[in-house]
């Protein structure tokens, strides 16, 4: 089970309240899943806010006419475990968001389609300068965003696809810092 938990571990910044940690999260899912949703561990991605759960589904077996009938029957497949797992799916959210104190999300992968779904969508306070602003009014204004605020989320997507492997490096110091500041004195 692969886990992406970034500031996991009750990271409290300026207005935020504290959560408690979810380090065991992977574990957990790993052992609350039902056996055959997918085919190994599912990826956790976990945020302040959000656990996201997202797992391989088995492989389609049929032939298909080209690459535009396989990929409807990908999504046609993910759809189906969408609306097959939909009540357990919604049980073993409510218990893990009592434990982690997040919302759950799900999503799935099958061949070259992932389909998240129930996935939030948290309000970002930032103050953008002239120059900041006039960048996202570009996106806007040449159709690439609908708004600011899709132009900001699409920006930020941009970002992290060529800059994974430095994001990753991040994440690993920022995970480091967390392990020293546990093993530091409590000055609290």
């Amino acid at each position: 089970m692969r886990t992406h938990a970034q500031w996991g571990r009750g990271w409290k910044g300026r207005g935020q309240a504290e959560v408690p940690p979810a380090d065991d999260a992977a574990g957990w899912f790993a052992g609350r899943l039902p056996d055959g949703w997918f085919t190994g561990a599912p990826d956790i991605t976990v945020d302040r806010e959000e656990i996201l759960v997202v797992g391989e589904l088995p492989a389609l077996t049929d032939e298909f006419a080209d690459d535009a009938a396989r990929a409807a029957a990908e999504s046609g497949r993910i759809s189906r475990f969408r609306e097959e797992t939909r009540e357990q799916r919604i049980e073993i959210a409510r218990q893990a968001e009592h434990r982690y104190q997040r919302k759950v999300s799900w999503g799935a992968r099958l061949g070259g389609t992932e389909e998240l779904f129930t996935t939030q969508s948290v309000p970002v306070m930032t103050r953008l300068r002239q120059p900041e602003r006039l960048v996202l009014d570009t996106l806007v204004d040449a159709g690439v965003a609908r708004s600011r605020s899709d132009a900001l989320a699409w920006a930020v997507r941009l970002v992290g696809q060529h800059a994974e492997d430095w994001l990753g490096e991040l994440r690993e110091a920022m995970s480091k810092v967390d392990e020293l500041r546990r093993e530091g004195p409590d000055l609290g």
